[in-house]
């Protein structure tokens, strides 16, 4: 083998040259220890074994890659390498020195005994180098400078772990934790790094009294886990704000694991953290299995929703990507998005408004999808009250559309999203939406070569007129916030999660046909109030509820209802195989009825007659129940 000492750095150089010196010097103490005064009568042996032990070292430390990592952050990995780079050299010098002298003076123990000390030798400076470099032992005993903000760390996992030891290697980093709590009740007494878990996340109160009855009240509160439940961060908020504490968290896992301590700096809690859930990683294989080499189809891909789905099904590496959108600027800016991110991936721009029929079978005849996500609708419920025809032709209509030219095509599945607004509706868009679900499901039911998968959930954070961008903008505007009613609730879920669990739901319909029909709901976790989202997101700013911004109660828009719904009474929900998915049993339609129903209400609708429509509306959701139908 060819050794190059070009690709050692200088500081592995000198390392390099430290360790040949630790062989070469742990011989001669092997031999001392074993032969204790008779050692000096060895002096051939010591010749020989001595530039023979080095030159080995030389070559096994560098064949074994010992000069990769640096000192200051030497870890279990590295003495690993050092025990797998002894061990070789030690056999080796073992069996070269009974070559050379059949082991008659040089005694049968002295190997071990070698080996021994040379794992001191090497493993030792290393970790006196990295306890100088890092300037203490403990985190509890750092620097408390004026800059050190005194910090509980809630929770006592990995995420802490790295933290503290990142506070270890750079005291700079301006945080000086005064203890943990912890989740599991195992950990209670236990420290990490030297800092003490006091005590659970359910008893923060009674830790936060405790220190301060000893003057270590801390400055701030810092969340370590990423996949905090939001209620329970809404809880931890409460009480941060109960106690003048600001709640912040960590930069995420991968930030801490990247080295840059100097960089670290907690960041303040924001919105999805209070509304979010514990995100799951997507498991990529599933919906690759079924996107990889298709050809894929969504409509509204220039929506909230349908500008997501592009984004993931583009990364799961399909055949051409085909972007279906009424709005122009809309598609055109998923369109330069997925031109920019993924250039080698083929796609059509197709303008298409999913009402017209003929339009969309000359798409579909054309560009012959194989996969096919609905996402287009009209989704605001106080426009769509406003504008009840208008929401019939899209949503109801033009879902018919959709699913009649996958059959007509030859699509092998449609996955159609849907709403929570469906269940039990109160108003046009729910409804329709509804008609839609009740759509896809009789076709599924018909056992067509075409496999329809509907998926329900509820709010998802920062879509397009949702209510996180409204009081975002109405803070930025000085206020009030307007809230309907005080009593209010919805569920929320990030845009993210709720593809990633669209595409989870798709590829568990295509392969279990017991779901045949059945409707994919995602767990949204529990519903908020968004009067306290209202109030949370103004101390988030820094204000002061009622005091600095208002909050206004308009009192509820038509159509609109006090708690939103994810399953109807008579869809009682039961597990799924997938975590954060649940399916509910349908109430199933015939399929011929609900299409001569279905061509009533466009006819109806075409001929601007609202108030037949809505009553045709009301024959097909009986449970619907509106002002307007009364």
């Amino acid at each position: 083998m060819s050794v190059s000492f070009g690709k050692i750095s200088n500081r592995g150089l000198i390392a390099f040259s430290h360790d040949l010196i630790m062989a070469a010097l742990s011989f001669n103490i092997a031999l001392y220890l074993r032969l204790g005064s008779d050692f000096t009568s060895q002096m051939t042996m010591i010749k020989i074994g001595t530039p023979l032990i080095a030159i080995l070292a030389a070559i096994t430390f560098y064949v074994m890659g010992l000069y990769k990592g640096i000192w200051r952050y030497a870890s279990i990995r590295d003495l690993v390498a050092i025990t797998k780079s002894t061990s070789l050299l030690i056999m080796v010098f073992a069996l070269l020195m009974f070559f050379a002298t059949r082991l008659e003076d040089y005694p049968r123990s002295a190997p071990l005994i070698n080996w021994f000390v040379l794992m001191a030798l090497l493993g030792g400076p290393r970790f006196i180098y990295r306890l100088l470099k890092d300037k203490r032992f403990n985190v509890a005993d750092a620097s408390t400078t004026s800059k050190s903000i005194p910090s509980l760390l809630i929770g006592a996992g990995d995420g802490a772990e790295l933290f503290l030891r990142a506070i270890e290697r750079n005291p700079s980093i301006p945080y000086k934790p005064v203890g943990l709590v912890a989740e599991k009740k195992s950990r209670l007494g236990l420290d990490i790094h030297g800092v003490s878990v006091l005590g659970m996340v359910d008893n923060l109160s009674d830790v936060l009294e405790k220190l301060a009855k000893v003057h270590k009240k801390p400055q701030r509160l810092i969340l370590t886990k990423e996949d905090w439940p939001g209620e329970k961060v809404r809880e931890l908020y409460d009480l941060s704000e109960k106690y003048g504490i600001p709640l912040s968290r960590l930069p995420k896992l991968t930030d801490l694991k990247s080295g840059a301590e100097e960089k670290i700096e907690v960041r303040p809690i924001d919105v999805e953290d209070l509304l979010g859930r514990p995100q799951k990683a997507l498991d990529k294989s599933l919906p690759q299995s079924l996107v990889k080499g298709k050809r894929v189809l969504i409509t509204g891909a220039g929506g909230s929703i349908g500008s997501e789905l592009v984004r993931q099904i583009s990364s799961f590496g399909p055949s051409e990507i085909l972007l279906l959108e009424a709005s122009e600027y809309a598609l055109y800016s998923i369109d330069m998005e997925v031109s920019r991110s993924y250039p080698e991936l083929k796609r059509q721009a197709l303008i298409c408004n999913i009402r017209e029929a003929s339009r969309l079978n000359h798409i579909f005849e054309t560009t012959q999808p194989e996969l096919v996500f609905h996402a287009a609708a009209l989704k605001h419920v106080p426009l769509v009250e406003e504008n009840p025809l208008e929401g019939i032709l899209t949503n109801a209509i033009g879902t018919r559309n959709v699913a009649d030219a996958c059959v007509a095509h030859n699509v092998q599945s449609m996955v159609q999203i849907s709403t929570d607004k469906a269940v039990n509706p109160t108003n046009i868009m729910g409804a329709t939406k509804r008609i839609a679900e009740s759509y896809a499901q009789a076709l599924d039911l018909q056992q067509l070569p075409c496999r329809f998968t509907t998926v329900r959930f509820g709010n998802v954070l920062g879509s397009t007129g949702s209510v996180v961008p409204l009081f975002q903008k109405q803070m930025s505007q000085g206020g009030p916030l307007t809230v309907t009613h005080e009593d209010m609730t919805r569920y929320f879920m990030t845009v993210r999660e709720a593809v990633e669990l669209v595409l989870q739901a798709a590829v568990l319909t295509q392969k279990d046909h017991a779901l045949d029909g059945k409707i994919c709901v995602l767990d949204m976790g529990e519903p908020v109030k968004i009067l306290h989202l209202a109030e949370q997101m103004i101390r988030l700013s820094g204000f002061e509820p009622y005091k600095d911004i208002d909050i206004q109660f308009t009192g509820l828009r038509p159509g609109e209802k006090l708690f939103e719904e994810i399953f109807h009474g008579d869809e009682p929900p039961t597990p799924s195989e997938l975590t954060g998915v649940m399916i509910a049993t349908p109430r199933v339609r015939d399929c011929e009825r609900l299409q001569a129903d279905l061509k009533e209400l466009e006819n109806l609708s075409l001929q601007k007659e609202t108030q037949c429509a809505l009553d045709k509306i009301q024959v097909m959701v009986p449970e619907l129940a509106h002002n307007k139908l009364d």
